[in-house]
């Protein structure tokens, strides 16, 4: 099962609204240093603690030219998606003023996001910027899931 509303289709064209403004900022270097960002999605309808030990990823989203990597984004990206999955908040939030739920084998990172369910983590850019467009990316899917869900009626 997955998503009703919220599509890999629908989620792609989300973040190709967002990307161009995101590719924009990507280029200040107090930004990012190397001007490169990658997207995790989860898929909403794979809430934690209904059985599930792992999320679903619906769709991963990379902006700027990976071979500029100098660490595995993706990996970064996923690991904080899984602590907003698994703590339903921001990785932020989870970090800084919950430190006492963090489990051993947990990333001490954060840019991801939690809204309505909807889990969107970003790695690439300085921390508070992979938070800022994991939650332009969220309510980009918020709106679009919503809009979706309106027309089917």
């Amino acid at each position: 099962m997955s998503s009703r509303f919220l599509t890999p289709d629908l989620a792609q064209a989300a973040l190709d609204a967002i990307t161009p403004a995101i590719a924009a900022q990507l280029a200040s270097p107090e930004v990012s240093g190397l001007g490169v960002l990658h997207l995790v999605v989860l898929d909403p309808s794979v809430p934690c603690g209904d059985g599930a030990s792992e999320p679903r990823v619906l769709l991963e989203h990379s902006i700027g030219d990976r071979a500029r990597w100098d660490v595995d984004y993706a990996d970064y990206a996923r690991r904080k998606a899984l602590l907003s999955w698994r703590h339903r908040m921001d990785s932020r939030r989870l970090q800084l003023l919950e430190p006492h739920r963090l489990s051993t084998d947990d990333a001490v990172l954060w840019g991801g996001v939690w809204l309505d369910g909807l889990v969107v983590a970003a790695s690439g850019a300085f921390p508070i910027w992979d938070e800022c467009f994991s939650m332009m990316a969220a309510v980009q899917l918020r709106a679009r899931a919503w809009i979706a869900a309106e027309a089917a009626r």
